[in-house]
């Protein structure tokens, strides 16, 4: 078999121009950057979370999200018995995404707490300032009023088949299911600190 791969790359590699190979190698780099980024900028999300989170009253760890096949946060509140399992997302683009197994694990965790009195599970949002669009095949940005939003999703806590879900830059929620989005109104969650302010 190691064979058969590296006679596999020898043929590439001839039959490939050297510049076409390049150009290739060159955008596998771009994706690889753009990957990163994103990663920092959803640790970064997290981190600041985590900080306005830590009080007198409330106590917050992040857990390593998908890597780790947990929440992105948890966050608890001893003196009222609150619970809270979280998933962040942040971006740059108008509609942020969390796939249906990342919303799963939000629940498996919190169902696991259930010594607390209230748990939820929280879908956190936040559109960067700096807005990414495509313009005549370019990525352009612009600036735009920075927005976070926190939807409460225990409603799918007992489906089997749980959707995609969608949060635009204005608020608005959707389920997607085969492709196909539907409008749902996931309440807000009122966080105990000031939303939309820069830490």
């Amino acid at each position: 078999m190691q064979n058969i791969l590296v006679y596999q790359t020898q043929t590439y590699q001839t039959l490939v121009p050297a510049n076409k190979r390049k150009m290739e190698y060159g955008l596998e780099h771009v994706y690889t950057r753009l990957n990163r980024i994103r990663r920092n900028r959803g640790y970064s999300f997290e981190h600041v979370l985590v900080q306005k989170l830590n009080d007198r009253v409330w106590s917050a760890r992040r857990l390593g999200g998908s890597s780790a096949n947990l929440p992105d946060i948890i966050a608890v509140n001893n003196k009222q018995s609150i619970f809270l399992s979280i998933e962040a997302k942040s971006g740059t683009a108008d509609s942020l995404y969390v796939p249906s197994d990342q919303i799963q694990r939000c629940f498996q965790i919190r169902d696991m707490f259930q010594v607390y009195k209230t748990a939820h599970v929280i879908l956190a949002f936040k559109f960067m300032q700096k807005r990414r669009i495509r313009e005549e095949g370019k990525t352009v940005y612009t600036h735009r009023k920075l927005q976070e939003y926190y939807k409460v999703a225990d409603r799918y806590s007992k489906m089997k088949d749980l959707p995609v879900i969608k949060c635009t830059y204005d608020g608005s929620t959707y389920e997607i299911r085969n492709s196909q989005a539907r409008k749902c109104f996931l309440k807000d969650y009122l966080m105990p600190f000031s939303v939309n302010s820069i830490l």
